[in-house]
């Protein structure tokens, strides 16, 4: 009697544990995506990731950095400023248009001139 109990004890400790061991591991990954997939900060990320997207393919839309902008910003910001004069040969940085030529000048129009920067 004494050997039976012990055997059903140790077969309950022994189910206990698998039940519990399979329910911390399963799904852990798809767990975490959905968390992520769900999370407010994500979804502010695909808003600006947007936002950037199509900052980066008009070079007429204005980028302003402004002296409250952090390093990181500023860093993003030229950027984009930079990527959009090597393909489309301008953009506008600060209300301004800045253009570039054939021999990777950078020059913006005043009073209907060149001027070099």
């Amino acid at each position: 009697m004494n050997i039976f109990l012990f055997f059903l004890i140790l077969g309950l400790i022994f189910f206990v544990y698998k039940k519990i061991k399979s329910k911390k591991s399963k799904n852990l990954k798809l767990k975490k995506f959905k968390n992520k997939l769900q999370s407010t900060q994500t979804n502010i990320e695909r808003i600006f990731l947007r936002e950037e997207e199509k900052t980066f393919s008009n070079p007429n839309i204005n980028i302003y950095i402004g002296s409250y902008d952090n390093e990181e910003n500023i860093n993003r910001k030229s950027n984009i400023h930079r990527a959009r004069l090597s393909k489309f040969k301008k953009s506008k940085l600060n209300g301004e248009m800045i253009f570039q030529d054939d021999e990777q000048r950078i020059y913006k129009f005043n009073n209907g001139k060149k001027v070099y920067l």
